[in-house]
């Protein structure tokens, strides 16, 4: 369940408070006349199942009540309530399958921000990354994926697109692009610095890696495996799963690709730069194909679940 605390308007609570009623999986409503102060309006609260918030929150916004009011929407972790159970029951489709858009283009929004923390994590990732391919250490290259932030501006790019949102689009290319840029940059300076000290050196890179030799070596298993994984992440993001994304993290080879770039290309091998570039692209492609297309699914296909439960009566 979800709960949502709205700040509407005098003239439009009446109209608000008759789309609460008229939504098929909703129940606790209650209104609170006079009681906002900024905005100045009335405080109308209510609890929506999950499948049904997003027809509910796409109804306010008609309304225009994201502009002058205000939509507050949280999760309900515990509710324990007959006529909860009963919307819950009334709502069409099951809430862990339910897409809600406007929090999906928030999330995406925050997580494909360009930001220092943001830029901080891909290249602690990237090092992380570097030094699991010059020791050709597995282990070292897991964590790397499991710290790096790059699915963020990947599904922002792919809800930009379902969305046709341009500045969203906009934002997370340039995450992706500058951030990765700023990773390598650095990355090839620390591999500078590691063989300066003797801790990196041209005969590791070279040598037989049969543990991270696949990152320069990109094959059609390479874009499977991101096809794959752009459309477990997606899910994960737009369900009430999310615990899938740690293994959607650790699945696709975009840092450990960059970190090989920028190491061979510290040491003149273009051939592993060129080869790594491939890898890093065709996951990326993989991904945004996967997530654009999975999200497309789940859009027509609740679209679909919306036109077969319109006009549904409300169980009694």
């Amino acid at each position: 369940m979800l709960h949502l605390r709205l700040i509407t308007p005098a003239d439009t609570t009446d109209a608000v408070v008759r789309l609460i009623e008229d939504t098929v999986g909703t129940t606790h409503l209650a209104v609170l006349p006079g009681a906002a102060r900024n905005p100045a309006g009335d405080v109308v609260m209510c609890d929506v199942a999950r499948e049904a918030g997003d027809e509910l929150i796409d109804g306010l916004r008609k309304l225009d009540i994201d502009k002058a009011g205000s939509i507050a929407v949280e999760n309900i972790d515990l509710s324990l309530s007959r006529r909860a159970d009963k919307a819950e029951d009334e709502a069409p489709g099951e809430g862990a399958d339910a897409v809600l858009w406007e929090h999906l283009t928030d999330v995406t929004h925050e997580e494909s921000t360009l930001t220092v923390t943001y830029v901080a994590f891909l290249v602690i990732a990237t090092m992380i990354a570097a030094c699991g391919v010059v020791l050709d250490n597995a282990i070292l290259i897991v964590g790397a994926m499991a710290v790096g932030p790059e699915f963020g501006p990947l599904a922002g790019f792919c809800t930009a697109l379902v969305r046709r949102a341009p500045r969203l689009a906009l934002r997370s290319l340039t995450a992706l692009l500058v951030g990765f840029a700023v990773a390598m940059a650095v990355t090839v300076g620390f591999s500078y610095f590691m063989d300066a000290v003797h801790l990196f050196t041209e005969k590791q890179l070279e040598a037989d890696r049969p543990n991270t030799g696949f990152v320069y070596a990109p094959d059609w298993f390479s874009f499977v495996v991101a096809v794959l994984a752009g459309a477990a992440g997606t899910l994960s993001l737009t369900s009430a799963k999310s615990g899938a994304l740690v293994g959607v993290a650790i699945s696709v080879t975009t840092v450990p690709a960059a970190a090989n770039a920028a190491v061979a290309l510290a040491y003149g091998d273009m051939g592993q730069t060129w080869g790594s570039t491939q890898q890093l692209l065709l996951n990326m492609l993989g991904i945004v194909l996967a997530g654009t297309l999975t999200l497309l699914a789940q859009k027509f296909l609740w679209a679909r679940q919306r036109e077969r439960t319109a006009g549904k009566p409300r169980l009694p």
